[in-house]
């Protein structure tokens, strides 16, 4: 009975799981009788609510590599606060070798605005509005690495509260008081 449980819990979250081939990259082996080739696949999955992970996976045939990979994302997710569950709190910036990323948050309506590996991993999160942009290397597993890096720093505002021993509304009152003094600085 617990084992069925368990199974129906798994199909549940797996049906929710959205997942996206970022990079497949094939490597041949030179072997007495010609070339063998190998695959590696990166894939970044989530459940477009605030939740998101990416494995690598390995094989001779693409499509194990890919299950690998996904079998590898699903096991990694990190949560990830989110505004108004559309985009992020604040804006951010994140690194890994010589991949760096700036992250930004935006008003409704901006959408996804991203290059390759990191619009896949803000489709799989479930991020509506943001802007972002890489700079450094375009390698597809630096940006993607960079990506999370980026997403691990972000904080929400209950957290900060948290921290600083203030009352969120505190914090977000702030927060208004900040962006209003910002628009009439723009519109004089």
């Amino acid at each position: 009975m617990a084992r069925d449980n368990r199974d129906r819990d798994r199909d549940e979250r797996d049906s929710e799981f959205v997942d996206k081939l970022v990079h497949i990259n094939r490597v041949a082996k030179v072997v007495k009788g010609g070339r063998r080739f190998g695959f590696a696949a990166l894939v970044v999955g989530g459940d477009q609510k605030g939740r998101v992970g990416f494995g690598h996976g390995k094989a001779r045939e693409v499509p194990e590599a890919i299950r690998k990979a996904t079998e590898l994302a699903k096991r990694e997710l990190v949560r990830v606060p989110l505004r108004e569950g559309r985009t992020l709190h604040h804006d951010v910036a994140g690194r890994h070798g010589a991949g760096k990323v700036i992250l930004r948050a935006a008003p409704p309506g901006t959408g996804i605005i991203a290059g390759g590996p990191m619009r896949a991993v803000f489709e799989t999160l479930g991020v509506q509005d943001v802007v972002a942009k890489s700079l450094g290397s375009s390698n597809p597993y630096n940006m993607v690495r960079a990506t999370f890096d980026a997403l691990k720093r972000e904080d929400s505002p209950r957290s900060v509260a948290a921290r600083r021993g203030m009352k969120v509304s505190t914090l977000q009152a702030r927060r208004r008081d900040l962006d209003d003094a910002g628009a009439a600085g723009a519109e004089g």
